[in-house]
């Protein structure tokens, strides 16, 4: 519940304050942003990408300060019990990990830079020249966190907003007077976005992220005042993005995918990632510190762009996006149609991708959280959604993230797949252009006929359907049951195939995990052919985090 307006000094409690009015005025103008949205990609997903971010940055902040009350007693009440450094870390840090496309991570950068400040200095210093500095070290660090800024967009807002705030500062302002600098001096500029960027200047419009931060700014003022900041109409909300027979490149023609992820990583290691990033695609933002970062870039080639930061590190909770031509065209509305997919690996993500799928990629001991599926769908731009969970144990957040998303609007029906290749096989069979009912039906039989088989290495003797297991034995599961226990990945894997293939088949799919060698595929291959001879074979690579082995047999 949003904060009645009262004015604050300059700590935990204003910065709870900023937080719920910041939530609100992103939510009030979330559609109004996403439909100015042309740069650096025209998909109308800016304001709720901001949204979502901060969003994101409230709800750690609110766990921060209930895990701060949880210790207090009627007998020893703590009115602040947080403090000011507490409450900016909690909320930089929770903007970090969920930021949301190119402008909510921008954002949390820009978060971080006011944590960096305000988390350092004792409480007490004159909040005034201590916010302008605040204001001044998030505009430098956003700066450094793109790899190639551009003028007239969020970061020149930015910069003219800290730029403001030190002016009100130097004439000895309060920390209100220093928020309403920044907010004045981000209108400004926001205002002359469209004669800094070209896009912008065609399309009429002024650059939605930074139309966000003065969303936000304007909520610090109104935190530190008490007092409202007058409506304003967004400009260019009723300007259609012309469709221009000659489109610049960063509206047409650009990287396919959006690539997102936490990494657990050292900085020199990001130094070398950023470097390696920015050979693969564009729109590289990396931000954070302190071991934990925020990675987000725009690529042809999702699978290297997820490599990359597997080299650096540990990266997480990654989100693949693919843009699709239609959603690449300025003020084209939501597609009817489309299908969101969980896979276990890079390689799985780039199929579906290809299949016109947004992605979640997920594994064993990182599952997707609802929050992530909802994310994806909203990601998907679509009326209606297709949600392919591919593990029976994603089913239960699949099913709460639909229910969400039917909230919203959007028809969900999530296809009870159990394996990524009885996701793969509807996938295959995916129609937009037929009917919902229909397109559900015919992925739910595509998925149902597909038997799905993997091969897994187990870690500690156990008992299986199929007998004592040990150590290192190599278990075929059929169905999601051990039916072979093998002593290596051939010959159980063969014997997997005897199996499934026993009832009959036409075509065996074969996904090879990130270490497994070329030549049991090959074998693989080669032995369903000699004892099938008019059952095909496919192979395709997993990648990190996938089985060793999957297999599917349509």
């Amino acid at each position: 519940m949003p904060y009645e307006p009262q004015p604050h000094t300059l700590d935990a409690e204003a910065v709870r304050t900023w937080s719920s009015l910041a939530l609100t005025a992103l939510g009030r103008a979330r559609e109004d942003i996403d439909a100015i949205n042309v740069y650096p990609v025209a998909d109308a997903d800016t304001g709720t990408n901001l949204y979502l971010t901060a969003e994101s940055a409230a709800r750690e902040l609110a766990a921060a300060f209930a895990s701060a009350s949880g210790d207090v007693t009627d007998a020893t009440p703590a009115p602040d019990p947080l403090s000011l450094a507490e409450a900016v870390r909690a909320y930089a840090y929770g903007a970090l990990t969920g930021a949301r496309g190119n402008s909510g991570t921008i954002l949390a950068q820009l978060l971080r830079g006011v944590a960096d400040v305000l988390g350092a200095e004792p409480q007490g210093r004159d909040p005034g020249p201590l916010l302008a500095r605040a204001l001044t070290r998030a505009a430098e660090e956003a700066y450094q966190a793109v790899a190639h800024p551009v003028e007239g967009t969020m970061l020149t807002v930015a910069a003219a907003a800290a730029k403001a705030g030190h002016a009100a500062e130097a004439a000895a302002g309060n920390a209100a007077d220093v928020a309403r600098a920044a907010y004045d001096g981000a209108r400004a500029a926001l205002a002359e976005t469209p004669g800094q960027l070209a896009a912008l200047g065609r399309a009429g419009v002024v650059d939605a992220g930074g139309c966000g931060l003065v969303a936000v700014l304007g909520a610090l003022w109104q935190a530190l005042s008490g007092r409202e900041p007058a409506a304003e109409p967004i400009r260019g909300r009723a300007v259609p993005v012309p469709r221009s027979p000659e489109p610049c490149a960063e509206e047409h023609g650009g990287p396919a995918y959006e690539v997102i992820y936490l990494l657990e990583a050292v900085e020199p290691a990001v130094g070398e990632l950023r470097a390696r990033l920015d050979g693969l695609g564009d729109s590289l933002v990396v931000v954070g510190g302190d071991g934990l970062w925020n990675v987000h870039v725009h690529v042809d080639d999702p699978g290297a762009a997820v490599e990359a930061g597997v080299v650096a590190g540990r990266p997480y909770r990654i989100r693949i996006t693919h843009f699709g031509d239609e959603r690449r065209r300025a003020g084209v509305p939501r597609a009817q149609r489309a299908a969101v997919a969980v896979v276990p690996g890079e390689g799985l993500a780039g199929l579906c991708g290809e299949a016109g799928a947004t992605t979640v990629l997920a594994r064993p001991d990182a599952p997707p959280a609802p929050a992530d599926l909802v994310d994806a769908i909203r990601r998907a731009h679509a009326r209606e959604v297709v949600l392919l969970p591919n593990d029976s144990e994603w089913r239960a957040a699949a099913s709460a993230a639909a229910e969400q998303a039917r909230a919203d609007g959007v028809r969900v029906a999530v296809i009870p797949t159990r394996s990524a290749v009885q996701g793969l096989a509807a996938l295959a069979v995916h129609d937009p252009d037929a009917s919902f009912d229909e397109d559900v039906v015919a992925m739910t039989a595509a998925a149902g006929a597909t038997r799905y088989g993997e091969l897994a290495v187990a870690e500690r003797q156990s008992f299986t359907s199929a007998g004592i297991c040990q150590a290192g034995d190599v278990l075929g599961l059929i169905d999601g049951d051990v039916a072979v226990i093998g002593p290596g990945l051939p010959e159980t894997a063969e014997a997997v195939l005897d199996r499934m293939l026993g009832s009959g088949g036409e075509l065996v799919t074969l996904v090879l995990g990130e270490d497994v060698p070329d030549a049991l595929a090959a074998r693989l291959e080669a032995y369903v052919q000699h004892g099938h001879l008019a059952v095909d074979t496919v192979t395709y690579r997993g990648g990190r985090y996938s089985a060793p082995l999957l297999i599917g047999v349509e």
